[in-house]
């Protein structure tokens, strides 16, 4: 098969999963012009139209359907081959694509990433970093970091760490509001939210004993943003309370710059993963960057025991 061929073949299927042919020619280096002309190519060449277009939707006609399923399995197959020749190499190398939060990619992944790579200069690094959660597919990631268990039967999520999200506010602002010693005694304070493609994270959960209690935030009384790192920025100046993970609080805690609320309520939840698509083979690259992960978490959680436990 033509390697041009191969190359309208992944545009054509970058197309139908983004639903967007400028959106897929970008992820392959094309233009407009060059992503068109590329699918009408591929058209003429099969005699039949793969998409209905207008200028607001790019939809599948029925042999667009039809040709996309069989499309996935060659693109597949090729790509486990390729992958299965690589295993055989000892050398790690070529591009990982990850997706995490902002917030810990900035502050704690990034410098890893740093370490990781001088072990292995061959390899090179695709960062996504968002407060939403990432489509493995769509956004071609190898590995994602969550704060979640993800499910979705078609990933495969590795559990790194322990893991729990608490309320922090900074010295400044407790001097200014009080602190909250009780979860109903949140209704007189000012909040800062994050807010992804799924809503505002505005609804706490708490625990004490047998006991659990739910306080929602209203939005109309809160600071809010949709980057992590700029959320915690507000909280170190005093705006409000903010919730954030334990692994993205606790240099500041550690620090006096915040000081974690309501410790004896916090709700632990299953841990943080690297999460992975089902049907991608996990190259050696992947693989090491996996391990080191692992052993990096666990390294951290040593040292920080209120990390490795969520002992607040």
């Amino acid at each position: 098969m033509a390697t041009d061929k191969l190359g309208d073949m992944r545009l054509f299927t970058s197309a139908a999963t983004l639903g967007s042919l400028s959106a897929a020619g970008r992820k392959l280096g094309l233009s407009p012009a060059a992503a068109s002309a590329r699918l009408a190519k591929l058209e003429a060449s099969l005699q039949t139209r793969l998409f209905v277009r207008t200028t607001r939707q790019l939809r599948l006609t029925d042999e667009g359907r039809v040709y996309l399923s069989h499309c996935l399995v060659a693109l597949q197959a090729i790509d486990d081959g390729e992958a299965a020749l690589q295993a055989g190499c000892a050398a790690i190398r070529g591009k990982i694509r990850l997706s995490a939060s902002t917030d810990f990619g900035l502050h704690k992944l990034s410098p890893w990433l740093d370490e990781f790579t001088a072990r292995h200069p061959d390899v090179r690094l695709s960062l996504t970093l968002t407060d939403s959660i990432s489509n493995l597919v769509q956004d071609d990631v190898d590995l994602a970091i969550r704060f979640s268990e993800p499910d979705d039967g078609t990933l495969v999520a590795r559990r790194l760490a322990p893991m729990c999200r608490v309320l922090c506010a900074s010295p400044d602002y407790l001097a200014r509001h009080g602190e909250p010693s009780t979860p109903e005694a949140l209704s007189a304070h000012r909040f800062i939210v994050l807010v992804t493609s799924s809503g505002p994270l505005n609804e706490f959960h708490f625990r004490k004993a047998e006991a659990t209690w739910q306080f929602t935030v209203p939005m109309a009384q809160a600071w809010e943003t949709n980057d992590g790192t700029l959320a915690r920025r507000w909280a170190l100046d005093g705006r409000g309370i903010v919730r954030k993970t334990l692994w993205d609080a606790a240099d500041d805690v550690r620090a006096g710059r915040l000081k974690i609320l309501l410790s004896d309520y916090v709700d632990k939840e299953p841990g943080v993963y690297a999460v992975r698509h089902r049907t991608r083979y996990m190259v050696p690259r992947v693989r090491a960057l996996l391990d080191f992960l692992i052993d990096r978490f666990a390294q951290e959680a040593s040292v920080c025991p209120d990390i490795g436990t969520c002992r607040v």
